[in-house]
């Protein structure tokens, strides 16, 4: 009796066989996926796998099929890279215009000291004009400018013709003095209401401060008159308008035009000498020369040329007459 009855309980706690595989088949799986060490064997040589020890992942990979699949891929690339750089000049260039465009009209509105004769809007944004020629001029050069209007600058209804017929605007350009409305000021004021052949900077006129009123006459000019060339001039040059006309006129059709007489000459390093550049360093080791650039007393750039310093006019830097930019020229 005993033994029957200690085998009819042991009976009533015997798993079936296939509810013990079930667990056991569970648990190995919870072992595996609690486990901190997997394996993902790849199924075929070359394809990417991923391996993870001590929890860190790693990625193994044939480097013989990805120097393949690069070197099938450079053809391509070689290929298709003139169409790139041919779209990125196209918007590069339709993104100067449209900066421009929105610029000068800021400019427009926005200036009240320009003289009375370049107000009409209407008229100076619609009119394409040949050449702007901005002669630049100081408060003490009043027989300079005398001289230069008995000679080679038409007064009056002549300027006027010269203006429409040929498309050559000419004016001479100022800035203000320091102190505001002064004599200086008021001089250069009468002599616009007699003369009209001013062009009157945002710009306080100083020796050290040639080359920011240059910077400022191209960003001028470029937003009030739509020309091809534009010219910067001294007072005491008397210029061949003929002459010019023609030798701008060769390179119309060509970009980034930056016409003069140009040079080369050494920076100088050491202070006290005339014409020391502060920021000698700029220009690579002691004895090198400056950057190819023009004369100052005569020089010409095209439109593309002046709308690049209209735009970053707060970026470009301060050159001693010399713009510094990629140029074709004579």
């Amino acid at each position: 009796m005993f033994v029957k009855s200690r085998g009819e309980h042991a009976s009533k706690h015997v798993l079936p066989k296939n509810l013990a595989l079930l667990l056991c088949f569970a648990s190995f799986c919870a072992g595996m996926f609690f486990s901190n060490r997997t394996w993902m064997v790849p199924d075929a040589k070359g394809i990417p796998w991923t391996s993870r020890t001590g929890g860190k992942q790693f990625v193994d990979y044939d480097p013989n099929i990805v120097l393949k699949n690069e070197g099938n891929n450079s053809g391509d690339i070689s290929g298709s890279q003139h169409s790139i750089l041919t779209m990125d000049k196209a918007i590069s260039d339709l993104e100067i215009k449209l900066m421009a465009s929105r610029a000068e009209r800021e400019t427009i509105q926005k200036d009240p000291m320009m003289s009375e004769g370049v107000k009409n809007i209407e008229s100076t944004l619609k009119r394409k004009y040949f050449m702007v020629i901005g002669i630049n001029t100081a408060f003490s050069s009043h027989k300079r400018r005398d001289s230069v209007r008995a000679t080679w600058m038409p007064q009056a209804e002549k300027r006027k013709k010269l203006e429409e017929e040929t498309g050559i605007i000419i004016r001479f350009v100022i800035g203000h003095s320091s102190t505001s409305g002064g004599i200086l000021d008021k001089a250069i004021e009468a002599e616009e209401k007699v003369h009209g052949d001013f062009l009157r900077l945002q710009h306080v006129e100083g020796y050290l401060e040639l080359s920011a009123k240059t910077k400022t006459y191209f960003a001028t000019a470029v937003s009030l008159w739509d020309a091809e060339f534009y010219v910067k001039v001294d007072d005491d040059i008397h210029v061949n308008l003929a002459t010019l006309g023609v030798t701008l006129a060769r390179h119309s059709k060509k970009p980034r035009v930056y016409i003069g007489c140009m040079k080369s000459g050494p920076v100088l390093a050491r202070k006290g000498v005339k014409y020391h550049e502060p920021e000698y360093w700029k220009f690579g080791e002691v004895g090198n020369k400056y950057f190819r650039h023009a004369t100052g007393q005569l020089y010409a750039i095209s439109k593309d040329l002046a709308t690049y310093i209209f735009i970053n006019q707060k970026l470009v830097q301060l050159l001693n007459e010399a713009l510094v930019l990629v140029v074709r020229c004579m």
